[in-house]
């Protein structure tokens, strides 16, 4: 019960492969409040044809919503809080499992309250660039993915009292900010993804947060190693969410999400997602140079890739940025594994 998911995401929770309507495209800018209003009573049309042949209410269409692609933003800090327990002698299975059960739990909340507070904000609508979100396309409806969202928390619930005995009332403070921090990214009287917060948000719960927690539950405190390796993790979960932002922040003008893409530009996104990477590369680097973990450089692996999604993103925009935004979730995946087996192999 350590984490959230932003996107994140993420977040992260944008990074889901489900099919998008073709023939969209972004506003353009002038277009303003009218095209927006347009665009919103499309919705409702555009909701009418299944997506990919997904039936409304099917079991399909509840996959889709819970958007499978973004748990491996649940999974990554999970993996290196574990990994510090490891390293540091401390490994406990049983907490290191409930853990990643609830927060992939935590994950799909966090995507319902997502899909279905975007959709009532006006940020998705038929003119959507990302995957298709389930209460935009009709295949679900907000009365059903609200309670599944309650239906998800509650089944966090055995987890976090599992967790909760081992680690006392600091994880039960953990859980309840989770939960609430994940609904509140787009819920709420004051939706954090909507003023600019959901960088920070996604880089405290899925860094320092999720990495942090899981290793306090199998040893009992947080060590320097743990706050270290949640750094990286959180960089490249919030890299993420910029590719997300910097790709949607036309249609994010219109709906009045003000994300950091949205208030400093495309430029300062490329910058920003330019220097998540930076820090998440400094990190090995430092933990090799000062504490001779050497194994960490293990993701230095991942570099090459890092550099091409950086590229990518530099000099594409709108539609195609879907696939770099995949790209930078895969990287996530990929560098979690392998500082994982990094960190684990200091013993």
């Amino acid at each position: 019960m350590s984490q959230v998911n932003a996107n994140t995401s993420p977040a992260p929770d944008d990074v889901a492969r489900g099919a998008s309507g073709e023939g969209a495209r972004a506003p353009r800018a002038g277009e303003g409040i009218v095209s927006a209003a347009a665009a919103h009573r499309a919705t409702g049309a555009a909701g009418a044809a299944a997506p990919g042949g997904v039936r409304p209410g099917s079991l399909r269409a509840w996959l889709l919503a819970c958007r499978p692609a973004t748990l491996t933003a649940a999974l990554a800090p999970v993996m290196v809080g574990t990994a510090v327990a490891y390293a540091l002698g401390g490994m406990r299975l049983g907490p290191a499992l409930s853990a990643l059960a609830g927060a992939m739990l935590i994950q799909i909340a966090t995507n319902f309250a997502n899909d279905v507070f975007d959709h009532e904000k006006g940020a998705d609508t038929h003119e959507r660039l990302g995957p298709t979100r389930a209460v935009q396309a009709g295949l679900l409806t907000p009365r059903q993915v609200r309670a599944g969202l309650l239906v998800t928390i509650a089944l966090t619930l055995p987890f976090g009292v599992h967790l909760a005995l081992v680690g006392g009332w600091p994880i039960v403070v953990i859980g309840v900010a989770s939960i609430l921090a994940g609904v509140a990214y787009t819920g709420g009287p004051y939706p954090l993804g909507y003023h600019g917060l959901g960088d920070l948000f996604v880089f405290v719960f899925f860094g320092l947060v999720a990495v942090c927690g899981t290793a306090f539950v199998q040893l009992g405190s947080v060590p320097p190693l743990a706050w270290a390796a949640a750094v990286p993790i959180g960089a490249i979960a919030t890299a993420v969410l910029v590719v997300n932002n910097v790709r949607d922040r036309e249609t994010d003008v219109v709906a009045g999400k003000r994300t950091l893409a949205v208030r400093l530009g495309r430029r300062a996104g490329v910058i920003e997602y330019a220097m998540l990477f930076a820090a998440a590369y400094a990190v090995p680097v430092a933990l090799a140079v000062g504490e001779g973990r050497r194994w960490t450089l293990l993701v230095l692996a991942t570099f090459p890739r890092a550099v091409r999604l950086l590229r990518v993103l530099a000099t594409t925009d709108g539609r195609p940025l879907n696939d770099c935004l995949a790209g930078t979730a895969k990287l996530l995946l990929a560098y979690a594994l392998l500082f994982s087996l990094g960190l684990a192999a200091q013993l």
